[in-house]
């Protein structure tokens, strides 16, 4: 059995100040960079992405991996039509070359689901779409999704199962890989496609709110499985939307895969009811800056752990540029002592202090390069790195991360600060421990983040604040301004547009 595997991952922020272009697949903080055959399963094997749940499955059945390309970049503005088309080709090409070896039985592809490229709004359709028509209607393909994915009825029309990894933060990703080739491995043995049904929710959920470690999202993931017993489903796939897109498939949609339409149409309509009638329990809202901040000196006074506060409009994850100064600012200007900031996206800065050396002084215009706002200090350099660790957390244990030239900064007797070269949101302890700062002894983390923290960083917290400091990955997507949304969507749950 030979079985090819590719991977193509971007979450696209339809508003974000700065493009995604070819040098951010080639070296993405946090995830390898772009691979290629020969190198792709050996890289890719002891990572937490889902190609590595691909590659333990299909090897524990003994199939003949095909590995094509694999490449990742973290969120950022749309995917530049130069960076689009080179992997797509690259894919394509090693599709045809694998192909003229010898037959395939079936395709892995491990995508986001929420990429937009210049020219392709629905950017997994397309690139869908070019491997069907390589491979033709008849060979079998199953896709592991991030669940921030836009599902759009093309993406359920071009495969044969989508597979979104079930949790957020996305502890799962490897799991989902090896559930979505289990799939492909049933699809090949049946013989022939699933019956399928589609269906959209006329709501956007917040970021903020689609966390399944609490309520309402963890009752919906519930929920989901229930119906899937019920209705002896093979895959009910829930995508929670990317809700920073805009295009008309942009937000919350359900796939149904089972034996007879009428399991997949009973599985699929019973979620999507289900959500409605919840509908006003997705609505939620973030404090201000200075109100967390104030909170967070309050409540740390008296913790034995730390206060940890999400910057959630600055999330790398979800298209920031990881380098606005709002919470900076007030933590320093509140006086918040113990405290430490993680990070900071500025080469320039970073590359200063690394001249400087460990102990000097200098000043500096810190962060702000993607909103033209930086913030002046006065920085003593306490420590310097590489930037380069392997990932410990359950997110993304055995990552290898390469932020390049990284420093830890004093900026006011009670704040300090990571300053790196290349952006990763901070959903890792091993940012501030490959640095020599300890999480759990400080008294306030600040973390560039908006959920994906919760998983390494929330077992250490004494509480949890979600901020919201200027940044694009606004808590309220409603605010931006879409043109290209369906007309039947609503901007915030309960609301009208």
């Amino acid at each position: 059995m030979r079985i090819a595997i590719a991977g193509f991952q971007h979450e696209s922020h339809s508003f974000a100040p700065l493009p995604t272009g070819w040098r951010e697949f080639l070296q993405p903080g946090g995830f390898p960079g772009l691979q290629r055959p020969a190198t792709m399963i050996e890289t890719l094997r002891h990572t937490s992405v889902p190609c590595a749940g691909a590659i333990e499955v299909l090897e524990a059945v003994g199939a003949e991996i095909v590995p094509l390309v694999w490449c990742f970049a973290n969120p950022a503005g749309p995917v530049t039509a130069e960076a689009f088309e080179r992997i797509a080709a690259l894919m394509v090409a090693e599709l045809s070359d694998a192909l003229a070896a010898g037959p395939l039985d079936g395709i892995f592809l491990e995508l986001h689901g929420a990429m937009v490229a210049v020219g392709h709004d629905d950017a997994e359709g397309e690139l869908l779409r070019r491997v069907r028509a390589v491979v033709g209607p008849a060979l079998p393909i199953t896709v592991s999704l991030d669940p921030h994915a836009n599902m759009t009825r093309q993406m359920v029309a071009l495969a044969d199962a989508l597979v979104p990894y079930r949790t957020y933060p996305h502890v799962d990703m490897k799991p989902a890989g090896a559930q979505a080739t289990r799939l492909l491995l049933q699809r090949i043995q049946r013989g022939k496609p699933w019956a399928r049904a589609f269906a959209e929710i006329d709501f956007l959920i917040p970021l903020t709110m689609q966390c399944t470690m609490v309520p309402p999202m963890a009752a919906v993931l519930e929920e989901r499985a229930r119906l899937e017993a019920e209705h002896g489903a093979t895959e009910l796939a829930f995508c929670f939307g990317f809700p920073y897109a805009d295009f008309p498939g942009c937000g919350v949609a359900i796939a149904g895969y089972a034996d007879t339409p009428a399991q997949a149409e009973a599985a699929v309509a019973g979620l999507k009811f289900w959500i409605e009638a919840h509908e006003p329990d997705f609505a939620g809202g973030v404090a201000l800056a200075a109100e967390g901040v104030a909170e967070a000196i309050g409540i740390a006074r008296g913790a034995a752990k730390p206060v940890v506060m999400a910057d959630t409009q600055d999330n790398p994850g979800g298209g920031g540029h990881g380098d606005t100064t709002g919470l900076l600012a007030e933590l320093i200007r509140q006086d918040a002592q113990g405290a430490v900031l993680g990070l900071i996206n500025d080469a320039e800065s970073a590359a200063a202090c690394h001249a400087a050396g460990v102990g000097a002084t200098l000043p500096l215009s810190l962060g702000g390069r993607s909103d033209g706002a930086p913030l002046a200090v006065t920085a003593v350099v306490e420590a310097l790195t590489d930037g380069r660790f392997t990932a410990t957390g359950p997110m993304s244990k055995g990552n290898p991360a390469d932020l390049g030239p990284t420093a830890l900064i004093r900026v006011s007797s009670g704040v300090r600060v990571i300053v790196v070269s290349r952006k990763m949101q901070a959903l890792d302890q091993a940012l501030f421990t490959h640095i020599g700062v300890e999480p759990a002894a400080q008294k306030i983390i600040a973390l560039k983040s908006s959920v994906h923290f919760r998983a390494h960083f929330q077992p250490i917290a004494e509480r949890v604040i979600v901020v919201a400091a200027p940044g694009p990955v606004v808590a309220d997507p409603a605010v931006l301004p879409f043109t290209n949304l369906r007309p039947s969507l609503r901007l915030r749950p309960g609301a009208n547009r």
